[in-house]
């Protein structure tokens, strides 16, 4: 009963799909990180959506598996049900480490609509090749849930430009303080 699903991870699309995700994010990991990573979020970002398009996948495949035992078909016994199992598990500490690097670094108001808007992106993508939800949809199904998807990151958009404009004007009208004296020991008297 597990067959169907394991061979919709091998079609050929798929792999495309998943050999790109894993160069890229290996790419980000040992080239771009070490030049850039400190001081471009979107390293961390891309490396953290890449693997989280495959978990997605992945957590997708094992509660399909974990379905299938509960009604007596245990699926446990299958090579795939593992092999997905594994992938969630390295996909999950790799996409979790670089997550909290970009925290570590960038602003958490900057992150997590950057995060939200890629990784979605990028599992609506894998969804659509793996799974071929969009097979059975009409035209306006389709474009609905476009239209829902593009709404969505337009508000994440206007909700970060929001939170910014506000904190830079409360910035900038706030007065800046004159430094504090400079302690007595450091005081020079001329005489």
């Amino acid at each position: 009963m597990y067959e169907p699903l394991w061979w919709l991870g091998m079609v050929t699309s798929f792999i495309v799909y998943s050999c790109v995700a894993v160069v890229g994010a290996l790419f980000l990991i040992f080239w771009a990180v070490k030049r850039s990573g400190h001081r471009k979020m979107l390293v961390y970002i891309a490396i953290c959506s890449l693997m989280g398009s495959l978990t997605v996948i992945s957590v997708k495949a094992v509660a399909i598996a974990l379905k299938l035992s509960f009604s007596e078909s245990n699926q446990f016994i299958y090579v795939q049900t593992w092999f997905f199992i594994f992938v969630v598990i390295i996909c999950c500490l790799v996409q979790l480490n670089y997550l909290n690097k970009a925290l570590d670094s960038f602003n958490t108001a900057v992150v997590s609509p950057v995060y939200y808007v890629m990784f979605t992106i990028l599992t609506i993508l894998a969804n659509m090749i793996m799974y071929k939800d969009w097979v059975s949809q009409s035209a306006t199904q389709i474009a609905t849930q476009l239209c829902g998807f593009v709404t969505i990151v337009a508000g994440t958009f206007l909700l970060h430009k929001t939170n910014t404009s506000s904190t830079d004007r409360h910035a900038e009208s706030a007065p800046t303080p004159p430094p504090p004296p400079p302690p007595p020991d450091q005081i020079c008297v001329q005489g």
